[in-house]
Formats: C-alpha cells, sequence, structure tokens
C-alpha cells in the first residue's frame, strides 16, 4: 500500500470540491491521460471582498501543499515585473530555468528545456549585441547576433565554466553511471591484459572522457541533428517569419541546407526579441508566445512516448503549475492568455495542468487588442508587396483566436460565497506518494548501471572461468578445442586439439632427441609443425592430419613426454618431405592433439578431433593414439562414428582392428609379438627337462587405465603354455605410492625363494621398471646364479639400462621391436632426417653425423617410434592424395584399404589383402636378444620380417645359442 505524505482538513465546500478535482485529473493521468485544463478557480460574486478572494487563494496553496510530497512535478510562481510582458516572461523563464520544487523526489530524472535552452541563447546574444549601441543597420545587427550565438555555442551560459580538471573529476565519479561502469571496464581488463596495459587504457580512457565532457557542454557536436535546432527549423510558428528558407529545406542528411534554415530564423527570432525590448507590442507577444511553446513542446518531449529510457512509463502524473493569484499586473492572466493561444494553435496535447485563482473583480478574458498597425513613414516601401511583408510580421502573432472568443482551454471555476463559507472541517483531505513504475526500476539509471556493473563483473567472472577451463581463453576469440583438466600429478593439463597459435603444448619442454638429433628440442618441434603449416597459402590445395599423442607430463620429469617428442618428430618429417617436395601439388597440414600424460585423457582428445573435423573438412584422419588404454576402444569408436579413419602409430592392441573398421595399425600386434617370441619359448623348452616359467605383472591401479600390461599378461601366460612351460601362479607387482619406481622386492624374493627358481619369466610391465628387475633378478639369492629368460613386450625397445643393471650376468631378454629397420629399405631417410633437424637449429649449429653402416642404430631412431609415427603419417596422407588431388575423410578411409608404400625404413606399408573386423598381419617386427643386460649390455636380431611380409616366422628363422 502506498505511503500517506500528507493529511488536512478542507476548510470549506470550495476547497473539498476543487482538491478532489485536481487530485482526480492527476492520478486519472496514469489510466488514460485526460486532457490537462487551465484551471482557474474565482468567487462567483464579483462584489465579494479580499476576505473571499484570500479563502478562494488558500486552496491553490493547499492543493500545492497536498502535493509537494508526492513525487508530482510542481511549481509555485509569483511574477514579478515592470510591465505584465516581462513579469509573465520570467515566470516562463523559471519553468524551464530553475529546478521544479519535486527534484530530488520526482518519478523519473528532472525535465530538460533544450528548446527553452536555445531561445534564451538568442535572448542573451541580442541583449549583448543591443548593449554595445554601436549597430548602424538590421542586417549588421543579424549578424552580430549570429555572432554571438556561435561564442555561445548556440547555448545560453550559466554560472561557473568548466575546466579539464572538473571535466576529468566529474566523469569518473564512482556515484555516476560513467564512473561505475568506468571502474568495472577496468577490473575487466585488470584480469584480461595485466595491470600495465590496464593503466594505459585507465589514462587514455581518463583523458577521453574529460574531452568528450568538455567538447559536448562547450559545443554541441553535429548542431542541426539536435532536437531543439530541428524544433526551431521546422516549427510552423516560425515559418510565416522566414519565408526565405522554409521548413522543408532542413534534413537529417544536409547539414548546410538545415544550417542556413536554422540561422535564417535564428536572425528572425533575435529581430522579434529586440523589437520586444524596445516595446513593440506585437514582437512581444509573439516572444511570450514563442517561449510558451517551447515550454510545452519541452514538456511533451519529457513525455514522449517510445523514448529508449521509457519516460512516458515512468511519468504517471503531469506537471502542475500553481498560481496563487493571477492579474493582469503579475503577468498571470498574460500567461494563461499565452498557454491559451499556443494550445488552440498546436496540434498536439501537452501534459501540463494549471491552477489559478482570479480575484472575483477581475474578469478573465483573452489578452486585450493589439494596438492597430502604424502608418507607413515616409520613404519606406509601400503598396500592395509592402502590405505583404507586413501581413507576414503580423501573421505569428494574427494566428491567435480573436478577443471576441472563448477561452477554448481555460476551465473556471465559479465558487459561490456560500461554499467558500460553509465550514467543511469535518472531511479529511489526504494524498499518497505516487508509486514508481516498474519501467522505472527497470530503466533507472541505478538499475541500469547496476545491471551493467553485474554484467561486467560477470563478464570478468567467465572471461576467469575461461581462463580456467580452455588451454586459451580471452572473452575474444576464445578456442574450446583445448581444455585445462587435472593431471596424474594433480597438476593442470591441456587436452584437445591446438588450432590456435597460443595452444602449444611443448611450450618450454626444453627435452631433446637422442643420438644425432640432440640439440633439437620438443618446443622446437612443435614450432617447425607450426611454420609448415604457415607455409600453405590460402586456398591452396592441402589435407589435414591430427596427431594424437602423449604430449604432456609431469614438471618434475619431462622424459614423460619423449614418447610424444619422438613420434611428433616423426610426423613433422614427413610434413616436411611432402611440401618441400615440388611436384606434389597438395600440401600437408598438421594439427596436434595432446590426449595428457600416457595417453590417460585420448577420450577427451578424441572428441575435441571430432569436434575440429566437423567445422574443416580437410581433415582426413588421425596418426598415433600410440598407447594402449582402457579408453582406446572407445576413443576409437567415436572416431568410427565421426566417419575419421585412424592409422595408429605403437599401440600393440590386438582387439582394436578386429572391433573397428577404422583402425589401421602400423605396429605387431602383442598376439604377433607373443607368437614370435613363442618360437624362442619353444625351443629353450625343448632343451629343458620339466621347464618352469612364471608371469611378473604389474599390479593395476585405481587410477590407472594401462591396457598394455593386462594384454602383455593375457598373451604371455598363453605363448608360455602353448611352448611347453609348466606356469605358475601369476604374480603380481606394485608401484610406490607417489606413483614412481616399481616395488619388486617382494615378488622377487617369492619367485627367487620357490623350491623351483623358474627358467623363464615373461615381464608384463612397463620399461621404466625394467632396470630395477634387473638388478633385482641379479641381487636376490636363488635367481643370482641361474640362467634365467625374461620375455617381455615392445615397450622394451626404449630400454636405456644403467650401472645398476650390471649384475644381472646370467639374464637373458627377449623382446619384440616394432620397428624391424634393419629388415627395411629408404635408407636415405636417416640422412634426410638429420639435415631436416638440423636446419631447425640456430644458425651456425649442426648436428653430429649418423654412423654409416647401420644409421638405423642411433639412438634417435633405435625406439623406432620416429620411424613408425613416420609411416604411419606417409600411410594417411597417401590415401588422402589419391591422383594428387585431396579427398575427404571418408574417401581416405577406403582407400587405405589399397595403400602400398615401397621402400620405406621398415619395409612395405601396405594395408592390401586386409578386410574390416579382422586380424591386420601385414607388420613387420623383430626378435631382439639381450644379453649382459647393463652398461655394456650387447643385443643383437635374433629373427624378424619386414613389413608387408605375409610370411610367418619359423623355429627355423629364430636360431637361439
Amino acid at each position: 500500500m502506498t505511503r500517506e505524505v500528507w493529511r488536512d482538513s478542507a476548510d470549506n465546500e470550495a476547497a473539498s470540491a476543487v482538491f478532489h478535482l485536481m487530485q482526480e485529473l492527476i492520478d486519472q493521468y496514469r489510466v488514460n491521460r485526460p486532457v490537462m485544463p487551465l484551471v482557474v478557480a474565482q468567487a462567483e460574486d464579483a462584489a465579494a471582498g479580499t476576505e473571499i478572494d484570500d479563502r478562494v487563494e488558500r486552496i491553490v496553496h493547499q492543493v500545492h501543499r497536498a502535493n509537494q510530497l508526492r513525487r508530482v512535478p510542481v511549481k509555485l510562481l509569483d511574477g514579478h515585473g515592470a510591465t505584465p510582458y516581462e513579469a509573465a516572461l520570467s515566470m516562463v523563464r523559471t519553468l524551464t530555468e530553475r529546478p521544479w520544487e519535486t527534484r530530488g523526489t520526482s518519478q523519473y530524472k528532472p525535465f530538460t528545456f533544450p528548446r527553452s535552452r536555445l531561445l534564451a541563447a538568442i535572448e542573451q546574444a541580442t541583449a549583448t549585441v543591443v548593449a554595445q549601441q554601436d549597430v548602424r543597420s538590421p542586417r549588421e545587427r543579424d549578424e552580430r547576433i549570429l555572432e554571438q550565438l556561435g561564442s555561445l555555442r548556440w547555448r545560453a551560459s550559466r554560472s561557473g565554466g568548466s575546466n579539464w580538471w572538473d571535466s576529468l573529476r566529474a566523469s569518473v565519479r564512482p556515484e555516476t553511471f560513467v564512473g561505475a561502469v568506468f571502474i568495472a571496464v577496468l577490473s575487466v581488463l585488470l584480469g584480461e591484459i595485466g595491470w600495465v596495459l590496464t593503466a594505459l587504457v585507465a589514462a587514455a580512457a581518463l583523458l577521453g572522457l574529460a574531452v568528450v565532457r568538455l567538447v559536448t557542454t562547450a559545443a554541441p557536436p553535429l548542431l542541426w541533428l539536435r532536437r531543439a535546432s530541428r524544433w526551431l527549423a521546422t516549427t510552423s510558428s516560425l515559418a510565416a517569419s522566414s519565408t526565405a528558407y522554409p521548413s522543408d529545406g532542413w534534413s537529417w542528411v544536409s547539414p548546410s541546407g538545415s544550417w542556413r534554415v536554422i540561422r535564417a530564423r535564428a536572425a528572425a527570432v533575435a529581430e522579434r526579441v529586440a523589437d520586444a525590448g524596445a516595446g513593440d507590442e506585437h514582437a512581444r507577444q509573439f516572444h511570450l508566445e514563442l517561449r510558451v511553446q517551447a515550454l510545452l513542446e519541452d514538456l511533451l518531449d519529457n513525455y514522449r512516448p517510445h523514448a529508449l529510457d521509457w519516460r512516458r512509463g515512468k511519468r504517471t502524473v503531469p506537471p502542475v503549475v500553481f498560481l496563487p493569484t493571477a492579474t493582469h499586473d503579475n503577468g498571470g492572466i498574460l500567461l494563461i492568455n499565452a498557454v491559451n493561444n499556443v494550445r488552440s494553435r498546436r496540434s498536439e496535447v501537452d501534459p501540463l495542468l494549471l491552477l489559478a485563482s482570479l480575484p472575483a473583480d477581475r474578469i478573465m478574458r483573452h489578452t486585450p487588442p493589439l494596438p492597430p498597425e502604424p502608418s507607413v513613414p515616409a520613404g519606406v516601401r509601400s503598396g500592395p508587396r509592402a502590405r505583404y511583408e507586413s501581413w507576414v510580421d503580423d501573421l505569428s502573432v494574427g494566428q491567435a483566436p480573436a478577443a471576441a472568443v472563448t477561452l477554448a482551454w481555460v476551465l473556471r471555476l465559479p465558487l459561490s460565497t456560500g461554499q467558500l463559507t460553509h465550514e467543511y472541517a469535518h472531511a479529511q483531505l489526504v494524498t499518497h506518494r505516487v508509486r514508481r513504475t516498474w519501467a522505472w526500476w527497470v530503466m533507472s539509471r541505478t538499475t541500469v548501471a547496476l545491471a551493467l556493473v553485474g554484467a561486467l563483473l560477470g563478464t570478468f567472472l567467465w572471461s576467469e572461468h575461461l581462463k580456467e577451463k580452455y588451454c586459451y581463453g580471452p572473452l575474444v576469440g576464445v578456442s574450446t578445442d583445448a581444455v585445462r583438466l587435472a593431471g596424474p600429478g594433480g597438476g593442470k593439463e591441456c587436452i584437445g586439439v591446438a588450432t590456435v597459435p597460443e595452444v602449444r603444448f611443448a611450450e618450454g619442454n626444453g627435452l631433446q632427441l637422442n643420438g644425432v638429433g640432440k640439440g633439437v628440442t620438443f618446443e622446437r618441434i612443435e614450432e617447425a609443425i607450426r611454420e609448415q603449416n604457415a607455409s600453405i597459402g590460402p586456398g591452396e590445395p592441402h589435407v589435414t592430419v591430427v596427431y594424437a599423442g602423449p604430449l604432456t607430463g609431469t614438471d618434475k620429469n619431462r622424459e614423460d613426454t619423449r614418447k610424444g617428442l619422438e613420434e611428433l618428430t616423426g610426423v613433422f618429417l614427413h610434413q616436411r618431405f611432402v611440401n618441400d617436395t615440388a611436384n606434389r601439388s597438395v600440401k600437408l597440414r598438421v594439427l596436434t592433439a595432446n590426449g595428457g600424460q600416457d595417453m590417460l585423457r585420448q577420450t577427451t582428445a578424441v572428441k575435441k578431433i571430432i569436434e575440429v573435423a566437423r567445422r574443416d573438412s580437410s581433415v582426413v584422419g588421425v596418426v598415433g593414439l600410440g598407447r594402449n588404454t582402457t579408453e582406446s576402444a572407445d576413443a576409437t569408436g567415436l572416431l568410427q562414428r565421426a566417419g575419421l579413419p585412424v592409422v595408429d602409430s605403437t599401440n600393440s592392441g590386438s582387439d582394436l582392428a578386429r572391433e573397428y573398421p577404422n583402425y589401421f595399425g602400423t605396429s605387431a600386434t602383442d598376439e604377433e609379438q607373443a607368437d614370435a617370441l613363442g618360437l624362442i619359448a619353444g625351443r629353450l623348452a625343448d632343451r629343458l627337462t620339466d621347464p618352469q616359467a612364471v608371469v611378473l605383472s604389474r599390479k593395476v591401479g585405481n587410477e590407472d587405465k594401462d591396457r598394455y600390461t593386462t594384454e602383455q599378461r593375457r598373451v604371455g601366460l598363453e605363448m608360455l603354455k602353448e611352448s611347453g612351460f609348466a606356469v605358475a601362479a601369476d604374480t603380481q607387482y606394485s608401484l610406490s605410492k607417489d606413483g614412481g619406481s616399481a616395488n619388486l622386492d617382494a615378488p622377487l624374493h617369492a619367485i627367487c625363494g620357490a623350491e623351483r627358481v623358474p627358467d623363464a619369466l615373461y615381464f608384463a610391465g612397463r620399461v621404466e621398471d625394467v632396470n630395477t628387475l634387473m638388478s633385482g633378478l641379479g641381487q636376490t639369492a636363488g635367481c643370482s646364479d641361474k640362467k634365467i629368460t625374461v620375455f617381455t613386450g615392445d615397450d622394451l625397445t626404449k630400454a636405456r639400462f644403467d650401472d645398476s643393471t650390471k649384475l644381472a650376468d646370467k639374464v637373458t631378454l627377449y623382446y619384440g621391436a616394432l620397428a624391424p629397420m634393419s629388415q627395411g629399405g629408404g635408407r636415405a631417410f636417416y640422412e634426410d632426417s638429420r639435415k631436416a633437424l638440423e636446419a631447425l637449429l640456430p644458425e651456425g649449429q649442426q648436428l653430429a653425423a649418423l654412423p654409416k653402416v647401420r644409421p638405423y642404430e642411433d639412438m634417435m631412431f633405435a625406439s623406432g617410434q620416429t620411424v613408425i609415427s613416420y609411416q604411419a603419417t606417409a600411410a594417411l596422407y597417401a590415401a588422402a592424395t589419391r591422383s594428387d588431388k585431396p579427398q575427404s575423410a571418408a574417401e581416405t578411409w577406403a582407400t587405405l584399404y589399397s595403400v602400398a608404400l615401397h621402400d620405406m625404413p621398415t619395409g612395405t606399408i601396405t594395408f592390401r589383402g586386409t578386410i574390416p573386423y579382422a586380424d591386420q598381419k601385414v607388420h613387420g617386427l623383430n626378435v631382439v636378444e639381450v644379453t649382459r643386460p647393463g652398461p655394456d649390455a650387447q643385443s643383437r636380431v635374433v629373427c624378424g620380417r619386414a613389413a608387408g611380409d605375409r610370411t610367418p616366422l619359423t623355429r627355423a628363422d629364430c636360431p637361439v645359442e
């Protein structure tokens, strides 16, 4: 319920009647906006004395007090001036230049009067020029007035001046709208670009705000487009005064033509103002009515519908003006007549409501007729043309209603003496505060400022969220293709696809290639791929291959990323070979996708790859995914449903090709390796009486997604049994709590302390645990003095034995190598690769030379990771560019079944003859023997077959000493 703000008793019956009429007009304005009259209350008896007139006057004061605290815009006027004209004019100026009484508690912000201010500027300029008394002709006077208007910037001067410092302080005060926005924007920028750039932006913004404020208060930009200027140029009231420049000369798109109209009409107004100051009654009536018209136009504009600030919805009560006593001498009657005359000429209905009291002995009638036209002095032009010009001059005033016509906009309230004297004290008069509407709450400065500050704060928080969620997350240009996720060590990893230059998985990673590649870092390889991508011109034919691998690891041990480094090096080498070959019209673009440390986040990475492929039709497939985890099957299935083939590098999973037709493996599977090791194990079993064996496997932890060791345990157990070994219970080992070294003491004591120490051991673990195993076998009683054969998988190709393993003198290792480089061709590949990598070094630096006999034994190539990823990229590119034209991902998938790349480092890379959902037995491999595993370990290739060779290995092919 609205709050009561005023209560009083009605002194008499007339007071109650007038009060309720006024309140009804005010309160109904919100509902149907009734036409607002000029209410004039007067004692009906002309012979009533001053006491009765005082009662009528008290009614006006009472209604005024009743609405002062209601948020109704009210103004109590009292005219002062030497003449009625000056008194009436002073009241109009009071309404437009001084605050209304409810300025601080109104429904909406205070009224603005731009048209009245423009007329005030013309008056001020005219008064200044007239006071100079050195003007010789009307033309010169007009020019002087226009010059003065220019110096005033066509605005009336106010007390006090503007300066840079005041403008600056006024612009950025926190309690102002601009100040609140300024602080909020700086808060967002501080999180986006850092404090140095934010400080520079703040300084520039402060300077700009001060300049804008100073300029806009001193000189109105685009003068002809101002509302006041447009009104001056188009109002019909001035058309007769400037017939040389009609109102249609003003245009939105014609500054010069509009400016001519404005100047002409301003000069015409100034001339009339000067004449009014000289006592010309015609000019005075014109001046007063033009001032009233500007007032009413301004008030109408303050209630204009469809404004951006929703002002009409906020202002639900009309402006109310009170004249306690209206007489001819104090200008009150003249003001009422002027309002009536202007309203009678205009078609718009303005919201002004006026209540005045008139002494009983006064008559409310039109402004007395103007004096007759003066005769034409001798020497002045006469005749029809002179009469026309005189008629034009008087037209504005002559349009007013004649004296005999009733005052159409005046509502007279004759109050009888009985009504004014009849006591009515028991009638209580009450007013309530006018409610602010929902439009005020929605579109108020405070609401908009809070909403904007809230939006900016939300933007700041959202910006921080984007930075936290994505690897590159500014508000503008955010890349959603790479996200930040928790890694195995608790730190953050960047997972996904690097589609923008700012996402760099190897940034700061100084891990170097082994062997002749020493000096080339992981960061430099990633940069080189970006350089190759940038060399592909816009519109140049190309295909895009996505490499997905483990590109990040723990900050403590950069060695975790060596697999990713070596595989990415192979991808880069083939990209450089393709893009630098002149006869290849289809270039190769490479995108890197990080599956996280040990490929534990490969599903997330694959989903991002699919998103990129949907946007970029040049993506033809994926290379990599070279680690077998529990997510490998799901990742491959996702790519299958997306229509993307996978040319895998070193993933030795046995089931992927059987389950997914889009999977093309370039490495021997665990089952193929186990079959080859079985040839050695069978020979050894034949030499022994009651051969015994054991399988030692890594225990899978809660967070471990490794599938490689699980499959190695399975195929190793089956291989030993098929070879003739009696296999004891499976023995498992675990890692330390920090996920570091292997806890092999207890398992080895159990194995070596058994009644029968096994003759063979199949190690289903990871390469990082081999050194611990070897040293344990050499130092644990029961095993240290017994010849033991250890079989393991392809992971051992990355092994680097150290001094701690030199005691394992009687241990012989056999493992499968996925890259049988001794069986293949392409001998030029190694030297070409060295030269390509050497080009990445700073000028003047060189790489070491390769061994001339067996360059593939260099440490850079020995693990086979670089070679295999090179061949996988070559196979996918070959399928994507059949007939030297780029193909789609679907066409690439189909073409992979016919690819045959001869003379590759491991043989022939081909998938010909393979069928979907079946084993792809076209992989090459070597069986490698390692004796005296340690710093002086010796290794030899026992047997093997080149890639593409379908001939199965036999025992005869794999002799054992």
